[in-house]
């Protein structure tokens, strides 16, 4: 598990990109307050998926508008690929804990 330092360094609605050893990951914060960790880069043509915009469970590629889930990295409404996602969490003192090795891909699920 890593910790990535204060919630508040993201704002509610926002994501932050984080590197974690030799690995590179997006950090939202949802609306709700719920926390979610995805790869960066969008699978279509790899858009800084940090600069897109949340709301309703979804992150929207800031390039092309492409949709994904928040929870799950699953393409809605086209079929773009999926998000890997990694298991991330809050802790009591406030902290972002990643858990990098920890892969929460949605193929994998399926």
């Amino acid at each position: 598990m890593h910790n990535l330092g204060s919630i508040d360094h993201i704002p509610i609605g926002e994501g932050r990109e984080f590197q974690i050893g030799g690995l590179r990951v997006a950090v939202f914060r949802a609306r709700d307050g719920s926390i979610f960790a995805l790869q960066p880069g969008c699978p279509h043509r790899g858009g800084p998926l940090v600069d897109g915009i949340t709301g309703a469970g979804l992150i929207v590629c800031p390039l092309h508008a492409y949709k994904f889930e928040l929870a799950t990295g699953r393409a809605v409404g086209h079929g773009c690929g999926v998000l890997q996602t990694y298991a991330a969490s809050v802790s009591e003192a406030g902290e972002i804990l990643v858990d990098a090795g920890a892969s929460e891909c949605a193929e994998a699920a399926a």
